[in-house]
């Protein structure tokens, strides 16, 4: 058996290839015989808060996949800028790439001008690039920061929206920390005053949402710098493993084994050292 092997880098952004392909099969044999795998919940609780000196910007540290805790440490404070950080929610991966996507293309306009980048600078790049895939990343985003102009606090949703605010709360839990922050904000807070209200918005969000747990994060952002305090409040609840989930070999009997070995002979190989990048 002979087949072509074609060895290119990988186009630089978001590929719904699989998705094509996924209802053209749907389509063409039904759902019965090709089922797609069903988009499972997430959780997460997110907050921000503006105040006299700055961005306060905090997390909850639980990834969920349904019902199963995937990751009791999740980082969901994202590097930006030197001067921006944001909070993701939604689709883990989805907010990860989209803020690493975020950060390459800032960090060389700071290459080529010599200066960190405005935060709505950071809003603009983001909000076209969620715009043009039209909610297929689901991504949620607090971003925050301080540029020239002053501290600000941005949301951005999965469609491309966007809107300034002074405090914010977003994720699953965003009801119960929203009602925190509407209760405790205050103009020109202080420093502490605001680490303090935006730890009792993610406190109260976990407390009332099964998708948020496990400790605090909390990011400072000022003129001086940025304070990123992981973890800043370690959770209560803790339960040590009481029994051993390691498995004997043979436990579980195998019902039926068929090796099928495969004769393959590459016949083309080209290698293209093409790298593009998505600076819209």
């Amino acid at each position: 058996m002979a087949q072509s092997c074609v060895l290119e880098s990988p186009v630089s952004g978001f590929n719904f290839e699989n998705s094509a392909r996924n209802f053209m099969l749907e389509s063409a044999l039904g759902e019965s015989k090709t089922r797609a795998p069903k988009p499972l919940k997430t959780g997460t609780t997110i907050a921000g808060v503006v105040y006299k000196d700055g961005v306060v910007l905090g997390a909850d540290t639980r990834a969920t996949s349904s019902e199963v805790v995937a990751d009791k440490m999740c980082a969901k404070i994202h590097y930006i800028a030197p001067n921006i950080y944001c909070c993701g929610a939604g689709t883990a991966a989805d907010t990860e790439k989209t803020t690493d996507l975020l950060s390459s293309n800032l960090t060389i306009y700071s290459l080529n001008s010599g200066r960190n980048p405005r935060v709505v600078m950071a809003v603009n790049i983001l909000q076209d690039m969620l715009f043009r895939y039209q909610g297929q990343i689901g991504a949620n985003v607090i971003l925050g920061g301080v540029d020239c102009t002053g501290s600000h606090l941005y949301t951005v949703g999965p469609y491309g929206s966007m809107d300034k605010v002074p405090y914010l709360a977003m994720g699953s839990g965003d009801l119960a920390a929203m009602g925190v922050l509407e209760d405790g904000f205050k103009p020109d807070m202080g420093l502490e005053e605001a680490k303090a209200l935006v730890r009792d918005a993610i406190h109260v969000g976990i407390m009332s949402d099964l998708g948020s747990g496990n400790n605090i994060d909390l990011c400072v952002i000022t003129k001086q710098g940025v304070d990123y305090i992981r973890p800043y409040q370690e959770s209560q609840y803790r339960d040590q493993r009481r029994e051993k989930y390691k498995y004997k070999l043979g436990t579980t009997p195998i019902l039926s084994e068929r090796v099928e070995p495969l004769e393959l002979e590459v016949v083309q190989e080209t290698v293209q050292m093409i790298q593009r990048m998505d600076t819209a």
